[in-house]
């Protein structure tokens, strides 16, 4: 009764991994078109965005926490 669980038993465990690396090695190639490279990022810009929205996010965060300190009182 207690082997009902277990289908195949330990050789089909056995099996699956050499399955799957198989299938690994076979793996076609991807077919469609070839893509251009992606074009080359600017990083000043990009540090110039990221550190607007750092003090965009502090001067928000500011004024909910002054907005909550002067509902509180």
């Amino acid at each position: 009764m207690a082997s009902r669980g277990r289908r195949g038993g330990a050789p089909a465990r056995e099996d699956e991994p050499r399955r799957d690396e198989r299938t690994e090695q076979q793996a076609p190639a991807p077919s469609g078109p070839v893509l251009p490279p992606p074009p080359l990022v600017d990083y000043g810009v990009f540090m110039q965005g990221l550190v607007q929205a750092m003090q965009t996010q502090a001067h928000t965060q500011a004024a909910l926490q002054a907005q909550l300190e002067a509902q509180s009182l």
